[in-house]
């Protein structure tokens, strides 16, 4: 059983009284045994699997837990139990309620966000305060979902910064827009899952007798109101307050520092056996951790008895030269690759390391990055997917058109509207079957507002007689979208490609069949044509044949990874909704781990180099200005120290040749007395 595994403090948080209970858990103590322990308590004293609920920060994190119990238990029981992330749980529960929604990355809704700011003029500007872009703007609104204290959007940001106070209205009009064209076509990102879970506790409710929430201590606002909403009578909520790093994302140390005031009779368990790393490590991440307030009393004990090798700190002259040395160490190193990482706080870190490790001969994989998903052949082939299930979805379209020569988002936005117009609402209908009686299918609908940044957008209509040699269908020559103004015809020619696959998956249902008959397609044929000459065009305008051969077996090799993945489904649309909700979980690749702090966090690795630790790039000093603190930038050195378990290696260079900039050391190596401040 998974409780006879626990130490005594393990075994007495999971056997612990039911009500508000928290376990600080720091890095290395077992808290995922000690939450499976907690699930195998509460089933064995008859609480039903249905009855729990399991909150994780990665979906992976609660698959590995359920496996876990499945183990014990049964897989048939561990399946009832409802578990997965903030995002992932309420996507089953809306399902549940048969609330309709259709899931959107976030980058695919930011392009449409984008496409509507984009559209409007700053008439009023204030010479010292230029507007916000509209991909900050997005990412503001975003963070401001996540962490308001219900003020307006409009107040929140004049409190951040009261020179925008001007420019307000125009950015609540813009997301007015912006909303309204979500809830038009159904469309949520992982925020919006969130708020239409709130709403819908409004007028329903769970059986959940108790909430077991992993990482608590990166909650945010809205996700502890939506813990709040669910009014379960009993929490267990694992967390580590020296491991908060999200505060970029709306998390709020103060709701794991409050738990005992805001819960009556809660009870705080601290586990502080740590297994994972030697007595050194500990020790250097103990020191400089021990710099920020203490919010809970805690004191680690090493239980590892092996061989303790002191962390080493590396010192360059040059920024470069700290790459090419680690390296070196990496390439003789007996440790596999899996098992070594090198951990960073700035992405520009990551790309002088890669390219070292490249002149290595060493594979190398980083998270953080572009995921499997975010490739534009994978995602090509999921947005045409898409449209199988919801012939009218926008951003499927756009993505999926703007890859035609001469095209773009905003062509790809305007024929997508003209469509609906020629379809009477339907993308199918107006693609196969147009009103006739529309003569301009691009007439715009939009009044004329100045004080909103609106003005009109007027629309003088092409000739199709250019198209008239292109070999088109006659029921597809005569389509009014052909009239577009800046329709070229390597444009026209590619719609009709997409034109004549969507007829053909008109008889296609099963999801292998979709994506095998997507793959073998003559538009996706052109795409990756398109893609490869581009990835493999040199500086001076030429095609490298290599390049580009090694290019088109990447593309053919994600083509074959995604047929294999449909082939375990028989529903197109469990299909899509499984590849979105974990599209950010997915890593291709082996070799040398290459993770930001962030991504490495809930890792370990026997190996660790946390490296380019000078003043101002670790600590950051331009994201502290910016609203963090030295509080949170030492907690984030605390987690990348406690990913090591055998060997650490901290590095830092006095000078970056690319930057032309002095460093020097950072502070945290003061703290961790491997610098002193003379020297």
């Amino acid at each position: 059983m998974p409780l006879s595994n626990l130490n005594n403090e393990q075994l007495n948080a999971a056997k612990c009284k039911q009500g508000y209970n928290l376990i600080i858990a720091s890095a290395g103590t077992g808290k995922t045994s000690t939450i499976v322990g907690r699930i195998a308590h509460l089933l064995n004293i008859g609480v039903k699997p249905e009855e729990i609920l399991l909150l994780t920060f990665t979906n992976k994190a609660a698959s590995e837990m359920i496996t876990r119990i499945s183990n014990f238990f049964s897989k048939e029981l561990a399946k009832k139990i409802m578990a997965g992330t903030f995002h992932s749980v309420s996507y089953k529960l809306l399902e549940q309620l048969k609330i309709k929604i259709i899931l959107k990355q976030t980058n695919e809704l930011k392009t449409l966000f984008k496409s509507l700011y984009e559209k409007r003029v700053f008439y009023d500007r204030d010479d010292k305060t230029n507007p916000y872009d509209g991909s900050y703007l997005y990412d503001l609104y975003s963070l401001y979902l996540n962490s308001n204290n219900d003020e307006e959007f409009g107040q929140w940001i004049v409190e951040k910064n009261s020179a925008h106070h001007l420019y307000t209205m125009i950015y609540e009009d813009v997301i007015l827009e912006f909303n309204e064209l979500k809830e038009q076509y159904s469309y949520v990102n992982f925020d919006d899952l969130l708020l239409n879970m709130l709403k819908a506790l409004d007028n329903n409710t769970f059986s959940f007798k108790e909430i077991l929430v992993d990482e608590y201590q990166d909650t945010n606002s809205l996700q502890g109101k939506l813990l709040n909403k669910f009014n379960a009578k009993a929490l267990f909520c694992v967390g580590d307050y020296d491991q908060s790093i999200y505060a970029f994302n709306g998390s709020d140390i103060n709701i794991i520092s409050s738990f005992s005031q805001r819960y009556q009779n809660a009870k705080v368990f601290t586990l502080t056996k740590n297994y994972r790393s030697t007595r050194s490590i500990l020790d250097l991440a103990t020191k400089v951790i021990s710099y920020n307030e203490r919010i809970y009393d805690k004191k680690l004990e090493v239980i590892r008895n092996t061989s303790d090798i002191k962390p080493k700190l590396l010192a360059f002259n040059e920024s470069f030269s700290q790459y090419e040395y680690i390296s070196k160490l990496i390439s003789k190193s007996t440790n596999s690759h899996d098992e070594i990482a090198i951990i960073y706080r700035n992405n520009s870190s990551a790309d002088g390391i890669e390219a070292n490790l490249r002149e290595y001969e060493i594979p190398s994989k980083r998270k953080g990055g572009m995921s499997f998903f975010d490739s534009i052949e994978v995602r090509f082939v999921i947005d045409i997917l898409l449209m199988q299930i919801s012939n009218n979805d926008m951003m499927a379209f756009i993505h999926i058109l703007e890859h035609g020569k001469g095209i773009g988002k905003a062509i790809s936005k305007d024929i997508f509207d003209a469509l609906m117009k020629l379809g009477k609402g339907n993308i199918f209908d107006g693609f196969f079957n147009p009103d006739m009686n529309i003569k301009n299918p691009y007439e715009s609908n939009k009044i004329k507002n100045i004080q909103l940044g609106l003005f009109d957008d007027f629309f003088e209509l092409g000739s199709i007689s250019k198209f008239k040699d292109c070999g088109f269908s006659e029921s597809f020559f005569g389509n009014p979208i052909l009239k577009h103004p800046k329709l070229n015809i390597d444009g026209a020619k590619y719609i009709y490609d997409f034109y004549l696959l969507l007829k053909h998956l008109k008889k296609v249902k099963n999801p292998h069949a979709l994506v095998t008959n997507i793959c073998s397609s003559m538009m996706y044929s052109k795409l990756k044509d398109s893609l490869t000459t581009k990835r493999a065009s040199l500086k001076d305008g030429t095609i490298d044949t290599m390049l580009k051969t090694k290019s088109l077996a990447k593309i053919n090799r994600k083509s074959f990874i995604l047929k294999n993945l449909a082939q375990k489904y028989t529903r197109l649309d469990k299909f899509l909704n499984s590849m979105i909700l974990g599209a950010s979980e997915m890593a291709e690749g082996q070799g040398i781990n290459l993770l930001s702090i962030h991504a490495s966090k809930g890792l370990e690795f026997k190996e660790v180099y946390i490296i380019d630790l000078m003043q101002g790039r670790f600590p950051n000093n331009k994201l502290i200005s910016k609203g963090g603190s030295i509080e949170e930038e030492r907690r984030l050195f605390y987690v990348a120290v406690t990913r090591a378990k055998d060997i650490l290696y901290l590095s830092f260079a006095r000078y970056d040749k690319i930057k032309k900039m002095n460093y020097i050391p950072s502070i945290f190596l003061n703290e961790a007395s491997l610098i002193n401040k003379e020297n």
